[in-house]
């Protein structure tokens, strides 16, 4: 299987889930989920798919300190509905990473390990996108990502649209694409706000 090698030097983000650990999985439940990970899960990779993950990493980060995020006892609340321009994907990401759902997810074993209703949508932010929770503590946080300070991927996409595009401008385009999701990675902390 060939990628782009720059997957390979995104941070990894450590988990513990007690699920996991409960079901004899990952032996104290801890593993890591990576940004190819869900690049497969999603078929694809893409500023949307970049900023959920980094918006979901570095949340965390925020949330847990000085200890592992504990998946499934993670909020996650978006401020428009599921269906509105890209939020489903978004949330699809913050699902994989945090195990948190709506009406749709696993609903536990004799109450425990419940995933449901952990995500809700349609939420009042104040002008931030998601916000990420921890059930234990009650803190959370906002998360903003703006990639369009350092990328337009509107303009790139139109180039390989128009009729006249040949087999060697698609794949240069492919290659011109993951170029610019590296560089979100390679910038990120111009282009995310955690608060």
């Amino acid at each position: 299987m060939q990628y782009p090698p720059f997957f390979d030097t995104i941070e990894k983000i450590t988990l513990q889930d007690p699920l996991a650990e409960f079901l004899g999985v990952f032996e104290e439940g801890i593993y890591e989920i990576s940004y190819l990970d869900l690049v497969k899960a999603a078929g694809h990779s893409c500023p949307t798919l970049a900023g959920a993950y980094l918006m979901t990493r570095e949340s965390l980060k925020v949330l847990y300190p000085d200890a592992t995020p504990r998946r499934g006892e993670i909020t996650a609340a978006f401020a428009e509905s599921c269906d509105s321009g890209v939020t489903g994907v978004i949330a699809h990401v913050v699902s994989n990473i945090t195990g948190a759902t709506s009406n749709w997810g696993f609903k536990g074993i004799a109450g425990r390990f419940n995933r449901t209703g952990l995500m809700s949508f349609e939420t009042p932010l104040d002008g931030a996108p998601i916000r990420f929770g921890r059930r234990d503590t009650g803190h959370e946080v906002l998360a903003k990502y703006m990639p369009g300070r350092i990328v337009q991927p509107g303009q790139l996409l139109q180039s390989v649209l128009q009729p006249e595009a040949t087999a060697s401008d698609r794949a240069e385009f492919g290659r011109k694409w993951q170029q610019m999701v590296e560089e979100i990675f390679r910038r990120f902390e111009e282009i995310l706000e955690i608060s």
